[in-house]
């Protein structure tokens, strides 16, 4: 049986894959795609061995920063990174959620400081599945489903 491609290759750049469907448009939120010069492709409810139906996202001539990393994993844990140039897959990883945060994340709390404030956010993880941030201001919990990235 003849291969079909889904999405077609790049050049060079970033392909973040295996991301939740539920969380594809959040990743390109988080990461301002909208609003990327480069050409920017993306898939949404694609087969998976794995997944119940995963997202990709290929992004041309952009390499992400750990900052941006420490997002996706926040939205989409298991994401996997490959850097592409010249077509190849020159770098493979999967992202992971730091055991700190540090101002990517907005505590849920509104009484919290750092809603007040012009100060940076840090959260202590005390869980990766589900995520859950203890704000080292409020004390407070933020879950998951609480959260709201910078």
């Amino acid at each position: 049986m003849k291969k079909q491609l889904n999405v077609s290759a790049i050049k060079q750049g970033t392909v973040i894959d295996h991301i939740p469907s539920t969380a594809l448009f959040k990743v390109i939120s988080i990461l301002k795609l909208d609003h990327c010069k480069d050409m920017v492709t993306f898939g949404n409810n694609l087969d998976s061995k794995v997944m119940d139906g995963k997202a990709i996202i290929k992004v041309e001539n952009r390499f992400f920063k750990d900052k941006e990393i420490n997002k996706i994993a926040l939205v989409a844990p298991h994401a996997k990174l490959n850097t592409i140039k010249d077509y190849e897959v020159v770098g493979k990883y999967v992202v992971e959620i730091p055991d700190e945060i540090q101002d990517i994340a907005r505590c849920f709390n509104p009484k919290c400081i750092t809603n007040h404030e012009n100060i940076d956010t840090y959260f202590e993880v005390i869980s990766k599945s589900p995520v859950a941030l203890k704000c080292r201001y409020c004390e407070k919990i933020t879950h998951q489903d609480q959260m709201e990235i910078k």
